[in-house]
């Protein structure tokens, strides 16, 4: 796989399969009253466990949460900290896929910055796979394997 790549939600296989629908599932929990931009995010934890996360927006604009961090953070409160990968689902008008935004990205960088990350719309027909790596190059993980002598 390179950067990214666009793949059919039904050649995934059945962990896939399940991480995004469970994605979408949540999705439909969101708190977005002033975006009305309903997103979910489940991770995936070493141990099988999927932790679930939807955006929640708040009046004080800064104060909401995205629902990656939210999963993440539900999966670390649950003494969880290593996951195999990430699915998020949302819809946008202008775009087939939403990402991470960079906030997110470091965030999940924190925690591995090989970790698969499927992003799909509620429709789940198509599905970008990419990394965070890749997401967010130049992270702290890649500068420390940068040889500057």
């Amino acid at each position: 796989m390179g950067i990214w790549e666009i793949i059919d939600f039904a050649t995934l296989d059945a962990d896939s399969q399940e991480l995004i629908k469970e994605s979408a599932r949540v999705r439909e929990n969101s708190y977005s009253p002033y975006s009305k931009f309903k997103v979910g995010a489940a991770v995936r934890c070493t141990d099988g466990s999927i932790s679930r996360g939807c955006n929640v927006e708040n009046a004080a604009y800064p104060a909401g949460v995205c629902a990656e961090t939210t999963a993440i953070a539900r999966a670390v409160s649950e003494g969880k900290q290593k996951f195999t990968a990430l699915a998020v689902v949302a819809d946008q008008e202008s775009t087939n896929f939403t990402t991470p935004c960079g906030v997110c990205r470091q965030f999940i960088s924190e925690f591995g910055d090989n970790i698969p990350i499927y992003l799909s719309r509620s429709d789940m027909k198509k599905v970008l796979r990419t990394k965070v790596n890749e997401l967010l190059p130049l992270s702290p993980f890649h500068i420390k394997d940068i040889d500057i002598s």
